[in-house]
């Protein structure tokens, strides 16, 4: 039987995606035959936690679905069993690396990919806590039907029953590694209170992850395609892209790798870093390895969290003292999403470099015009891990009374 890692790290409350996840669980579960591992790394505070053990408590037992809520000291557990086995030189030093004392996208994504690794999955497909589905006739609109039905295929098979096929023939011999959508709704990163007040700047922060070589022009496409997913696209039917998926054009939020991925490329396990858990997607699309992109947007959304300072009491929404607030989104932009050139897609540049055959041998293979700074034919193996979506944003203003006054919020759903 397929075996699979259904995927949700959360540092929040976000009861209402364990039911939605639970539900996704049971139907892909009953349809493909497939055992779903449902794996909830929580990081949220203990009342969150409480209230997500809830959450999996009321779950419906589904056949072929196995859930795994997991706390910290349950993952620091087995994780310290891992590193021990692995008899490593600095245990200590990995174990903090894969569970730092903080926020990090990278560390929490390779810890996910480590499980599913442990538990026989042959794919991890990721979501984040504070999405929800789209709905079409009444229903969710739900990826993991599309997920399951090209991960891990041949690109020529894929190729007849996709919408469209970008790839050319020579490249239909591998299979598709990664299968993912975008997102709607609210900008991905914080900087939507930026774009509201003063756009040039906006435009200027932005552009600093541009090559330095890049014209006015392409700098001015890659502000426009960055951080809004697919803007307010409304799903009105299946749309899928046999194609060398671009990480502009698909979130960490609706995503899944085969595991001959992120068994090989560990993430980085930097802290407070934006963006740390997208470089597989750049991986497989410098090493031009196949891909399908869907039009199943997740819808991302943000809710207030509450900052206190030390012997203080809770802030509360709409007071002379807070910083919370509440959710309206940005304005899109006619005919989203831009497509940056290909020849201007960040980080591209000559230079062999090789990837894996879908059997895990090095096929000694070189490929031509990839990222410089992605892939390596030395990568690291075994087991490594699928991540948190905790991006940070702001919104312009909301209703009853919750002020825009600068502050940092974060993205989650409440139980």
């Amino acid at each position: 039987m397929r075996k699979i890692c259904l995927a949700l790290p959360t540092d929040r409350e976000c009861c209402a995606t364990i039911a939605a996840l639970g539900e996704e669980a049971a139907r892909a579960a009953g349809r493909f035959g497939a055992e779903v591992h449902l794996l909830i790394l929580d990081s949220a505070p203990g009342a969150a936690r409480a209230a997500h053990a809830r959450a999996v408590a009321a779950l419906p037992g589904a056949p072929g679905v196995v859930v795994h809520h997991l706390d910290e000291p349950r993952q620091r557990a087995f994780l310290d069993g891992v590193v021990r086995r692995a008899a490593v030189t600095g245990p200590g030093r990995l174990l903090d690396l894969m569970l730092p004392d903080g926020v990090s996208y990278g560390a929490c994504t390779n810890r996910a990919f480590l499980f599913a690794a442990a538990l026989g999955c042959v794919s991890v497909h990721r979501r984040d806590s504070d999405s929800r589905y789209q709905t079409s006739g009444g229903e969710p609109v739900r990826p993991l039907p599309l997920e399951l039905a090209f991960l891990g295929r041949r690109a020529a098979d894929a190729a007849r029953e996709v919408t469209v096929n970008e790839l050319d023939a020579r490249e239909l011999g591998t299979d598709v590694m990664l299968v993912g959508g975008s997102f709607v709704g609210e900008l991905s990163v914080d900087v939507g209170e930026i774009a509201v007040r003063d756009p040039d700047i906006y435009h200027d922060l932005v552009s600093l992850w541009a090559p330095a070589d890049w014209s006015a022009g392409q700098r001015t496409a890659l502000v426009a395609a960055s951080f809004r997913g697919a803007g307010q696209e409304t799903y009105t039917g299946d749309r899928t892209v046999l194609t060398h998926v671009d990480a502009l054009h698909v979130d960490m939020c609706n995503i899944a790798f085969h595991h001959h991925v992120y068994e090989r490329v560990p993430l980085s396990p930097a802290r407070d870093t934006i963006g740390s858990d997208y470089v597989l997607i750049r991986a497989v699309h410098g090493a031009t390895l196949p891909g399908v992109r869907h039009n199943r947007h997740i819808v991302n959304f943000h809710t207030p969290q509450r900052r206190t300072r030390p012997g203080s009491s809770p802030i509360r929404c709409g007071t002379s003292d807070s910083s919370c607030r509440c959710s309206t989104s940005i304005p899109s932009t006619t005919g989203w999403p831009p497509r940056v050139p290909p020849s201007s897609t960040p980080g591209t540049g000559s230079g062999p470099r090789r990837w894996w055959s879908s059997s895990g041998r090095a096929p000694g293979r070189t490929r031509r015009g990839t990222p410089r700074r992605w892939v390596s034919s030395t990568a690291p193996t075994a087991g490594w891990a699928a991540g948190t979506g905790n991006s940070p944003t702001w919104w312009p203003r909301g209703p009853r009374g919750c002020s825009p006054r600068p502050g940092r919020t974060s993205r989650s759903t409440s139980c």
